[in-house]
């Protein structure tokens, strides 16, 4: 069934033209990042207002799309010293940056 709650997730850095679909967001994901859009792995995209994000999950069966758009305000993209062309994102990262959590002021606790 439909599920982001596992997997490896990469934030797309650069703006992306929110009407590419399937077809055009497996592109950016094999082309310009050079990843399998079929592995499983979780590839957000925001656009250049970043007050729409897409998801994009291969699942047994097909692609799955997620799409959100904000009435108001913009998601915050976490800090990040990776230079790459797609960031690394912990669930509870992409979690907050979902559901509008400030994460400047979020900050993660060390467990031993």
């Amino acid at each position: 069934m439909f599920s982001i709650s596992s997997g490896n997730y990469y934030l797309f850095k650069s703006p992306t033209d929110m009407r590419k679909s399937f077809d055009g967001l497996c592109g950016l994901v094999s082309g310009r990042l050079g990843k399998d859009p079929r592995s499983g792995d979780i590839f957000i995209f925001l656009n250049k207002k970043r007050t729409l994000a897409k998801l994009l999950r291969w699942e047994p069966g097909g692609f799955v799309l997620f799409y959100k758009r904000l009435e108001r305000g913009t998601f915050e993209i976490p800090m990040s010293k990776d230079t790459g062309l797609a960031q690394p994102l912990e669930y509870g990262q992409l979690a907050m940056m979902i559901t509008g959590f400030s994460l400047k002021y979020a900050k993660k606790r060390l467990r031993f």
